[in-house]
């Protein structure tokens, strides 16, 4: 705009009484429906058959426990970065290799949304989205998942953690 110019902004292609009407959306919904409905059908018989996600799938998120211990340094960038205010982590100091280790470390099943955000925050490794999606609770006290419930070794993660190296 120049000189107190005023600018119009014009459709390109105004409706015509045909589209308006709507018809030719309910036609190309119908034609779509009705080639679904030829296609083949698939369903798995899910408790006999298994569903086996990819590695890139997010699952619920666990602690990577290595040699015996977790990977885990309590920096608790995956508490900030939670969207859902699901993880709870206090830290405690120790003599070993390395200084820091998580005292707590808890994660709320039942507000976590799967997000990945703590998985993409961690520093170490530590807490990555594994392949389990089935998750039952009878009350809500079972849904506050603690270390001995988050802990699962890197051989059971180990394609995830390829994942995400192949990802970075």
């Amino acid at each position: 705009m120049q000189n107190g110019e005023t600018t119009r902004q014009v459709r390109r292609k105004d409706l015509s009484i045909w589209q308006r009407s709507y018809i030719p959306a309910i036609v190309n919904g119908m034609i779509l429906t009705l080639r679904q409905i030829f296609r083949p059908k698939f369903t798995r018989q899910y408790p006999e058959e298994r569903w086996n996600p990819p590695s890139s799938f997010r699952g619920r998120p666990v602690l990577v426990e290595e040699d015996g211990t977790e990977r885990c340094v309590a920096c608790g960038l995956c508490a900030r970065v939670c969207p859902a205010l699901a993880i709870e982590v206090q830290g405690g100091e120790t003599d070993l290799e390395k200084e820091r280790y998580p005292v707590k470390f808890e994660i709320n099943m039942l507000r976590c949304i799967f997000c990945g955000f703590c998985e993409e925050a961690c520093p170490e490794e530590a807490i990555v989205m594994s392949d389990e999606y089935e998750l039952v609770f009878t009350n809500p006290e079972d849904a506050i998942y603690g270390k001995e419930k988050l802990l699962m070794s890197t051989d059971r993660l180990k394609p995830r953690l390829e994942f995400l190296r192949r990802a970075r």
